[in-house]
C-alpha cells in the first residue's frame, strides 16, 4: 500500500525540506508567530453563509512530464480537487474559475493580499507542484486569512504520482481543520455493495472508492451475493456477509491481496458484521432455535459468543469509540427499539422511546451520538445521544437507511432507493445539521455504505 509522506513547509518554497529529511526539526510555523488569527467557520451558522475561499491553481517552478499528467497539469486539477472537497463540506463557496488569476511561483509565499481581498474571498488556499529526482512529487499547501494579510497554516506532502489526488483530499482537510476547528475527514474511502439487475434477482458486489467517488474498483465479481460490507480499524481488510453457495457466512476480505477467509460458516445472520474498535472481534447477529441474538467472535476466528438472551430478535450491533459499550436493536419491547450494554453483554438499557421503529444504529467516532434509521411510515436518517435524548431527524425522502460516519463524526453517509419496482438504490451524504445533503456518484447502483477511518 502507498502511504503519502507528510512534512511540513518550510518558510521559502525554495528550501522544502526533501523526503529524505522527514525527521529533521522543522521551522516553526508562522501563524504562531502572529498569535490566534480571528478566521474561522461554525459548522452550523457556516452552513446558511459559507465561507467564501479563493483556491487558484497551483504552479510549478519547472514543468516536468509525469504519469499523471505535467506537473502544471496537476497543478491545476490538485487544486480542483480542493475546490470540490471544501465546497461539498457546504461550508464554503469556492470563487469560480473566471474570479481566479494565476499566481506565479514565487508568489505561494507572498500572496496578493489587495487583488484576493477585491474578490470577496475571506480565506485563500495557494500551494505548488514539484517534480522530485526519485520520481515523487512534493506538493505544497498554504492557508491564507485574506483580510488580516498572514499565513494561517501550511502543510507539504510527498506523494507518487498516482497519488496526487490524496494530496489534495490532505490538502483539504488542512484547510477544514483549521478553519472549522473539526477533524479531517476527506483523505478516506467507502466500501458499499455494488448494485445491478431487475429487484428480484440483484447482483451485487464489493466496491471500494475515495469518499468523492474517484478511484473506484469492484473487489468481488458478483457470482455471490454479498452485503453489508465494513471496515477493520486498520483499514487493511473487510469485514461483510457472503451467501456463496446460498449458505449466509462471514468473510474477511484483505485489500491489498484479494484473498478472502471464512470467519464463521453457514449462520443465519440479520445484520452487518462489525470489528470492535481494537480489532480483535467481529460483532454479528445470528438465529437459533427461533431466537435471534447478538454475538461476538475472535477476529481470527473460533466460537461465537452469546451476548443477548431476550426472547425476540436482538440484531446488529455497533462499539462506541473506546470499546466498552455496543448499541443494538431488539423487539424485545414489542417494537422494534435501540438499547445500549455493556460489551460483555451486562446492563442492557433502552434508549429510543420515539414513535415508530428504529434500526441500524452506529455509534458516531466521536463518542456523542448514535445514527439510526427511523421507521415511521417512510426511511429517515436521524441521530441522538447514547442516553437516547436529543433525537434529530436529518433526512426527509421516502426510504433512506443504512447511516455510518465520516471519521470526523460530522457527516452520514447513507443510501436511498427510490419509489417503484426498480429497486434502484443511490449513495448519499449528509451533515449533522441536516442541511447539506449531496449524492455521491457511483457507476452502478449502490447500497450498505461503511466509511472508513481516515487514511494515514
Amino acid at each position: 500500500m502507498r502511504m503519502i509522506r507528510s512534512l511540513l513547509v518550510a518558510l521559502s518554497v525554495a528550501v522544502v525540506l526533501p523526503a529524505a529529511a522527514q525527521q529533521a526539526s522543522v521551522p516553526q510555523d508562522q501563524a504562531a508567530a502572529h498569535g490566534p488569527a480571528p478566521l474561522e467557520v461554525s459548522v452550523t451558522g457556516g452552513v446558511s453563509a459559507p465561507m467564501p475561499i479563493a483556491i487558484p491553481p497551483m504552479p510549478t517552478a519547472a514543468v516536468v512530464q509525469t504519469s499523471a499528467g505535467t506537473t502544471a497539469e496537476v497543478g491545476s486539477k490538485l487544486a480542483g480537487i480542493v475546490a470540490d472537497d471544501l465546497r461539498n463540506s457546504g461550508l464554503f463557496t469556492p470563487l469560480s474559475p473566471g474570479r481566479l488569476r494565476q499566481v506565479g511561483f514565487a508568489e505561494v509565499t507572498a500572496p496578493a493580499f489587495d487583488y484576493w481581498g477585491g474578490t470577496g474571498a475571506q480565506a485563500l488556499v495557494q500551494g505548488y507542484v514539484r517534480a522530485n529526482g526519485d520520481g515523487t512529487l512534493t506538493v505544497g499547501c498554504y492557508l491564507y486569512d485574506v483580510f488580516s494579510k498572514i499565513e494561517l497554516t501550511r502543510q507539504g506532502f510527498v506523494v507518487p504520482p498516482a497519488d496526487w489526488r490524496r494530496a489534495g483530499h490532505k490538502c483539504a482537510d488542512m484547510v477544514y481543520a483549521r478553519l472549522t476547528g473539526e477533524g479531517p475527514y476527506f483523505d478516506s474511502r467507502v466500501v458499499y455493495v455494488a448494485e445491478t439487475g431487475p429487484k428480484g434477482k440483484r447482483i451485487k458486489r464489493l466496491a471500494i472508492m475515495d469518499q468523492d467517488g474517484a478511484n473506484h474498483r469492484f473487489l468481488t465479481n458478483g457470482q455471490s451475493i454479498v452485503l453489508t460490507p465494513r471496515f477493520a480499524p486498520n483499514q487493511q481488510s473487510i469485514v461483510y456477509m457472503s451467501y456463496l453457495g446460498d449458505r449466509p457466512s462471514i468473510y474477511v476480505y484483505d485489500i491489498g491481496s484479494g484473498r478472502q477467509r471464512l470467519v464463521v460458516r453457514n449462520v443465519s445472520l440479520t445484520f452487518a458484521p462489525r470489528f470492535s474498535p481494537d480489532g480483535r472481534f467481529i460483532l454479528f447477529s445470528m438465529a437459533q432455535g427461533g431466537n435471534t441474538d447478538v454475538y461476538r467472535v475472535p477476529s481470527a476466528g473460533g466460537t461465537p459468543q452469546r451476548l443477548t438472551t431476550s426472547p425476540g430478535i436482538d440484531t446488529g450491533g455497533s462499539y462506541s469509540p473506546d470499546g466498552s459499550k455496543i448499541v443494538f436493536e431488539s423487539d424485545r419491547s414489542g417494537g422494534q427499539q435501540l438499547y445500549v450494554m455493556n460489551a460483555d453483554g451486562s446492563n442492557q438499557q433502552r434508549i429510543s422511546f420515539g414513535g415508530g421503529r428504529y434500526a441500524t444504529p452506529v455509534w458516531s467516532p466521536r463518542g456523542d451520538l448514535i445514527a439510526f434509521t427511523k421507521i415511521a411510515g417512510a426511511f429517515r436518517i436521524g441521530t441522538m445521544s447514547p442516553s437516547g435524548g436529543n433525537e434529530k431527524l436529518l433526512t426527509n425522502a421516502w426510504q433512506d437507511e443504512g447511516p455510518s460516519w465520516s471519521p470526523n463524526g460530522r457527516v452520514i453517509t447513507f443510501f436511498r432507493s427510490g419509489r417503484g419496482g426498480a429497486g434502484k438504490a443511490d449513495l448519499w451524504a449528509v451533515d449533522l445539521t441536516g442541511s447539506v445533503e449531496r449524492r455521491i456518484p457511483t457507476p452502478l447502483d449502490g447500497s450498505d455504505p461503511a466509511w472508513g477511518p481516515l487514511r494515514p
